[in-house]
């Protein structure tokens, strides 16, 4: 008979299988819950309970001892919904005849808006890069396709050669859960993807390597990091004062469209958004936005000259 710890262990593993089967979970995906689902398993160690036994009030202690060790609340909320996620696997594969997460709470989040750049900033952001560098032309390439496509980072850095298709102005995109995605590309990106691809046809490629479209100077495709650090560098060199990052450039994409008039529901498909609720806060920022404006050119509001 198995002991309760190859038991967990089990169990444990088979929920990984569960979310990369049947879920579709990316790799990246999968580490985030391994390593939040990794917190309540430690705790669970320490106090001495098996994971068939935890009940509410032991979950509550622990989502107590996050808010205890300084866990910010929005990764608070992640964690937690990570834990709903596991125990409701736990009670669909017959582990447990209850779920002990369906009266958890999760600490209420504040309003938060993402800095977002104007069509402006962007300029002087790709402006700012030394064309006369080997990687000018792809720094640019890179800062125009994450504005004019709104993709995540991760998105970026696995975008193959063979899903461009310059031609229809068209770059078909694996998203979260390797969930399929068209999106447009515009002229100006497509500029900027050709310039770069006269500096990467000169290039030497690693093996295997060949496909993706943003290389660094070794011919290997480019890590998120490598990309943030990047952006970050660029912004201080432009004089933009903002806290920045490649997800900047998605939420001006998302934000841009808004205020341009384009409908709530295309901006979700755009972004690959599963949920409408996670585009919303987009609306949000333009309210925001046409609050500002109200404020100052409604004559109401404007000060007497």
């Amino acid at each position: 008979m198995e002991t309760d710890k190859n038991s967990q262990v089990n169990v444990v593993r088979n929920y990984q299988r569960y979310l990369k089967l049947q879920r579709g979970f990316s790799s990246n995906t999968l580490d985030a819950y391994q390593r939040d689902l990794q917190k309540l398993l430690e705790y669970l160690e320490q106090e001495g309970k098996d994971i068939r036994e935890v009940q509410l009030e032991d979950l509550q202690h622990f989502a107590a001892t996050l808010h205890d060790i300084g866990i910010h609340p929005r990764s608070q909320c992640r964690i937690l919904s990570g834990v709903r996620s596991f125990f409701r696997f736990l009670q669909t594969d017959g582990w447990r005849d209850d779920d002990p997460t369906e009266l958890l709470e999760s600490p209420v989040l504040g309003e938060h808006l993402p800095e977002v750049l104007s069509a402006e900033e962007v300029d002087m952001l790709e402006n700012s890069i030394d064309l006369s560098k080997w990687e000018g032309h792809r720094n640019r390439a890179i800062i125009e396709v994450l504005f004019s496509c709104g993709l995540r980072v991760s998105e970026l850095v696995n975008l193959k050669l063979s899903n461009l298709y310059i031609d229809e102005q068209y770059v078909r995109i694996f998203g979260k859960g390797s969930k399929e995605r068209l999106v447009p590309i515009s002229p100006k990106a497509i500029k900027e993807l050709n310039n770069w691809f006269i500096v990467r046809n000169l290039m030497k490629i690693k093996s295997g390597e060949e496909d993706y479209v943003f290389l660094n100077r070794r011919g290997s495709h480019l890590t998120r990091v490598m990309i943030l650090i990047m952006i970050k560098q660029q912004a201080e060199i432009a004089g933009i004062t903002k806290t920045i990052s490649p997800h900047t450039l998605r939420h001006s994409f998302a934000t841009a469209l808004l205020e341009g008039g384009a409908d709530l529901r295309a901006i979700q498909a755009m972004l690959g958004h599963e949920s409408i609720g996670t585009t919303e806060i987009y609306t949000h920022i333009d309210m925001s936005t046409l609050r500002q404006e109200i404020l100052e050119h409604h004559p109401r509001n404007m000060k007497k000259r």
